[in-house]
């Protein structure tokens, strides 16, 4: 199998220095570039056709410049300089979005973090990682994320 592209699927908990740490090891092997991927939330103040105050947009924008600093961050952190990296913040509904963007990017692999909840709480609640793996048309590896 050739991988060239590795998207990680990163939503800022305790487990992504361990999930870029897989990735980074892969991107190694296989010389690969790694694609840290966020995915904010859509307003739905901004939904539709009315904008919002200025203030409200500019807050929004700071909020997001943030979380694109953090996501460059930990590409610089955790990612060796040899291995080639991009940090991209994209606002959207999570799993959609994710699967759009690694369709986009070619990528060859996906690297999610999986939380461990009881059967109830799969059963009602989104659980993002579940519906990746049912979703995507490629290999997704999951981390396990302790609570």
């Amino acid at each position: 199998m050739l991988i060239k592209n590795i998207l990680v699927a990163v939503d800022f908990n305790e487990a992504v220095g361990e999930m870029l740490t897989y990735a980074e090891s892969f991107a190694e092997k296989f010389n690969a570039k790694v694609w840290l991927v966020h995915v904010a939330d859509p307003d739905p103040d901004f939904v539709g056709y009315e904008v919002g105050p200025k203030y409200i947009r500019d807050t929004k924008a700071e909020e997001f410049r943030q979380e694109h600093r953090m996501l460059q961050q930990l590409c610089d952190s955790f990612i060796e300089n040899n291995i080639e990296s991009e940090a991209l913040l994209i606002q959207g509904s999570t799993v959609e979005t994710i699967l759009e963007e690694a369709k986009k990017l070619k990528t060859d692999m996906m690297i999610v973090g999986t939380h461990k909840h009881g059967f109830f709480h799969n059963l009602f609640a989104e659980n993002v990682s579940m519906e990746i793996l049912k979703q995507s048309k490629i290999p997704v590896f999951t981390v396990p994320i302790e609570e």
